[in-house]
């Protein structure tokens, strides 16, 4: 049945031609956007890996110890990356793929924290289960301080700078 009266505004007008891009369109653009990411990223992580990697040859770690140099490694990565965030989120306007490849890609490739598992893992089952335990916490409240105390101080240095 048709209907009766008058038709509210826009009723009598034949739907607009959708000219927008597309969805597949719109996700080809976003993935071109993308790519420069990603890019720096696998770089900065292939940076940060190879860096972790000398470290475990410069101080290997013997079976069956206390892994030292994944500690230090995790921590001094937590100390960068206070830093670091201080500097590019209240100091400096960085270029927008500076935070993925440095952060993400160099900090995040440097730091490990599938080493940190594994190493608890082989320590557990060389029968010391107490050292992994402590390990696990050590490094968990070192890597908090790190970050914590690293943040602290840059943003008192960068204060008494400004002054």
């Amino acid at each position: 049945m048709p209907l009766e009266g008058p038709r509210p505004a826009g009723m009598n007008e034949p739907p607009e031609p959708d000219t927008g891009p597309s969805s597949a369109e719109r996700r080809r653009a976003g993935a071109r956007a993308l790519g420069p990411v990603v890019a720096v990223v696998a770089l900065g992580g292939a940076i940060g890996a190879a860096a972790r990697y000398g470290a475990s040859l410069l101080w290997p770690t013997p079976p069956g110890a206390f892994p030292w140099t994944t500690l230090t490694v995790n921590v001094v990565g937590c100390v960068v990356i206070g830093v670091f965030m201080v500097v590019i989120s209240e100091v400096w306007a960085a270029h927008r793929l500076v935070r993925p490849f440095f952060g993400t890609g160099v900090l995040g490739g440097f730091t490990t924290f599938s080493t940190y598992a594994v190493d608890i893992r082989l320590l557990v089952g060389a029968g010391r289960p107490a050292t992994g335990m402590a390990y696990l916490g050590l490094t968990l409240v070192a890597a908090l301080a790190s970050v914590w105390s690293a943040v602290w101080v840059t943003r008192r240095v960068v204060a008494w700078r400004q002054t």
